[in-house]
This record gives structure tokens, sequence and C-alpha cells, in this order.
């Protein structure tokens, strides 16, 4: 029987390769960017440590709490001894403090690499009232008195020491008292302090009701502006005579104060939504005039202890994000989010739409193709001389591909293409039949 040569070559696989490996390297370029870019949900719950009941800190705290919950955010506002142990919880990850109030100045030589600043908004005045005839205006002139500099861990006893200390005032030349707030001034109304340090707001009950007693008297520190050239994070302030009593004029002359100013700060993992719209509520909160501050001047977008956070800067900036502006928090975040993630979607789906009719024509004139081929090895197999065994055998693969085309469904602008295959059929039958 003579034997049939073996039909020459099959088409490459090559194009099929080219595709492959272009999809390959669009799916894999699209999973890096959502694990690099894509951001979880913000929490719906964060802590914040402030300072005792009825400070500053505390009522700030609580105004940010309600600003907070009317995005769908829970702030627990921890109460604390004061802003050293604020710097704490924020620097211990295990706390689950994310935010602080503290005082400026007191993170000054420690690492904050882990923390980040929303901005400075608001002076905290200290206060320095005392007894006796003789006006003081240096603090130098408090040795040898006994001094209520603030509980251990406040902002107030960290700055009444850094000053006194400037002063050559310390444990061995006055007696300091570890009191604050109303213990202080208790203590000082009942001879049992010569001088108090505060760190109050003007508006503060305790500072009103000293301000407006007789039997105490508030330094005007003559230094005042050596300080704040020296500690960058105090600023001079004057009290305008008059201004706490027009009628009473209260005080009777101009008083000069520092002022630390507080900042509000965050650990640099806090999810940056959240870090937004803290940034959105201290806006709200803090820019609006006061007794030492102008309209807008508060909050100030630049930090002398901590990095300043480049999410808060861009509200400052530009306003709230776009999609808030129209929705509610928890709706803008979700979207934006989507966003995020329909970006590689649409990475993958755009080239993958665009090749979809000349992938389906392809697949559709595969099948014709693969048919052609078929046929074609019959007719190279004619050229040959084959015993009735194989004639027949050739005729039974050209009955299967006639059996196979027949029932292969073909889009009907195909049909042409369907058609010449038939006829290319009854040619090689015809060519068998000889």
């Amino acid at each position: 029987m003579p034997k049939i040569e073996p039909y020459p070559g099959r088409v490459p696989l090559r194009e099929v390769f080219w595709f492959v490996l272009p999809a390959l390297v669009i799916a894999f370029g699209a999973g890096w960017y959502v694990l690099r870019y894509a951001e979880p949900a913000p929490p719906s719950r964060i802590a914040i440590a402030t300072g005792g009941e009825g400070g500053g800190y505390y009522t700030f705290g609580k105004r940010y709490q309600q600003s907070l919950a009317r995005s769908g955010v829970t702030l627990d506002v921890r109460t604390t001894a004061g802003s050293i142990e604020n710097l704490k919880l924020l620097q211990d990850a295990k706390s689950g403090v994310s935010a602080a109030l503290m005082q400026g100045g007191v993170a000054s030589g420690t690492d904050t690499s882990e923390l980040q600043s929303v901005g400075r908004i608001f002076y905290e005045p200290l206060w320095i009232f005392y007894k006796g005839a003789e006006p003081l205006d240096r603090l130098a002139q408090l040795a040898g008195k006994r001094i209520a500099v603030g509980a251990e861990g406040s902002g107030t006893r960290y700055l009444a020491n850094v000053l006194l200390t400037a002063n050559g005032v310390g444990a061995d030349t006055a007696s300091l008292l570890p009191v604050s707030g109303q213990a202080a001034v208790d203590a000082l109304l009942s001879d049992n302090a010569d001088a108090v340090f505060l760190t109050f707001a003007a508006e503060a009950p305790i500072v009103q009701a000293m301000l407006k007693n007789p039997a105490v008297r508030l330094m005007s520190l003559s230094q005042a502006e050596a300080y704040a050239r020296i500690y960058p994070y105090l600023a001079r302030l004057v009290l305008p005579q008059g201004v706490i009593d027009f009628n009473k004029n209260i005080p009777a002359n101009d008083v000069n104060l520092l002022a630390p100013t507080a900042a509000l700060v965050v650990r640099a993992d806090l999810h940056p939504a959240l870090v937004n719209l803290l940034a959105q509520t201290v806006l709200d909160v803090h820019s609006r005039p006061g007794l030492f501050q102008k309209a807008g001047e508060f909050p100030i977008q630049a930090d002398p202890e901590f990095a300043f956070s480049e999410e808060a800067r861009r509200v400052y900036r530009n306003g709230p994000p776009f999609l808030q502006r129209y929705m509610p928090f928890w709706l803008a975040n979700l979207l934006q989010r989507l966003i995020i993630l329909l970006v590689p979607i649409a990475t993958i789906a755009y080239p993958i739409v665009k090749l979809a009719p000349v992938l389906y024509n392809w697949r559709i004139k595969r099948r014709i193709f693969y048919w052609y081929d078929r046929l074609r090895r019959i007719e190279y197999n004619l050229g040959h001389e084959l015993s009735g065994d194989q004639v027949v055998a050739q005729q039974g693969e050209l009955a299967e591909i006639e059996r196979a085309v027949s029932r292969t469904p073909v889009p009907l602008r195909f049909s042409d293409q369907l058609y010449d295959l038939r006829n290319a059929i009854n040619i090689v039958r015809q060519r068998l039949a000889l």
C-alpha cells in the first residue's frame, strides 16, 4: 500500500501568544495598582485624647464629637491629665488613641516620626495670677514663693517648668505645688499659694472669676516678646485694657501674656479620609474670630514640632473633596473607593471590549479555516497514488467534514464563506470519485 506523506505544517500559534501576553501584562498591572493604591474603608470609630472634664481640650473634643457624628463617625473623647499624657497615648499604638489635642512645646526633643499635625488651632493663654502688694512682671521674681504649677502629666506643668527653669526658679529655690485648675485657684485664695499658672481660654469661668477678683493680680510679662523669640511654640499676646469689663476697666492696663499654640495631632497611620474629615472639623470650629485671634487666622498650616499632614493641607487650600460637597461623607468615601477600584477594571475592560468584535470574527473564521485545513489535507493526499482502502478512508473523512460543517453555527454575515466551503467540499468529492 503506498504510503501517504504527512501534511506539511500547521498554522503557527504565535498569533495567540501575542494576544495572551498583553492581556496577562494588563491583568498583573491592574492587580498591582489595586494592591498598591486602593485604600480600605475608614473605621467608623476613633478615639481622641483631650484633658480633664470642664477644660478647653475636653470642650473642643465634645464639639468635634458632635461634628463627626453628623458624618457617621463616632469619636470617643478620653479625659486625661493633659498634653504629656496625650503624647504618650498617641505614641502607643496599643492605646487605641488616634488623635489628641496637645499644647505646643510638649513634644520638643522627642521622636514624633509616627505622628502628624492637622494644624495649630488656637492660642492657650498662660495666666499667672498672684497675690501681694508688689507688682510682678518677671518670672525671676517668683523665686522663694509657693507656686501652683499644675498636675503631673499636664501641659501647664511642662510649660511652667520650662519658663521657671529659664529664670533660675526650681524646686531648690521655690515651692512648686502639683495642683491645677480650681484646686490651684483655691490654694491661692486661701493663702496656701503665692502664685498659680493656668492655661485656659479667656472665656473660661475660672479665668473670668480671677480677672474680676480684686484680691489677686494678673502678671504682665515684660519679657514676653523675648520668650516668643526663643521658644517657637510660644506667641506673645496682649490682653487690651478694659476688654473684660469696660465699665470697671478690667484689666486696668494692657497685659502681656504668653500663649502656646495648641495642635491637633494624629497618628500617621490614621485613615486619610478621617484626617480629611478632622481637618474640615478644625476649619469649621477654629477659623472664627476670638479675643486673641482674627477670623481665618487658625488653623495655622505649619508646625515646629510635627510633620504636617498633606491631607489636611489639601482641605485648607481647596476645601472638602468634590464628592463630599454634594453628598454624605460615607457615600462620598464609598464612591471614591469604587472609582479607584474601577480604574484597573476599566484598564482591562477597555481593550477587551475594543478587541471583542475582532476576537469574535477570528473565532468564527477559525472554525471555517479549521475545516478548510482538513479539506486541504484530503486534497493534498489526492496528489498521491491511493489504494482502494485509502480512497474509502478519504471519502469517510470528507463525509465527516460535511456533517460537521452542516452542524457548525455560523453568523449570517459569514454565509458566503460557509457556502464557499461547501462548494470546495463538492469539488474535492468530485476529485475523489475520479
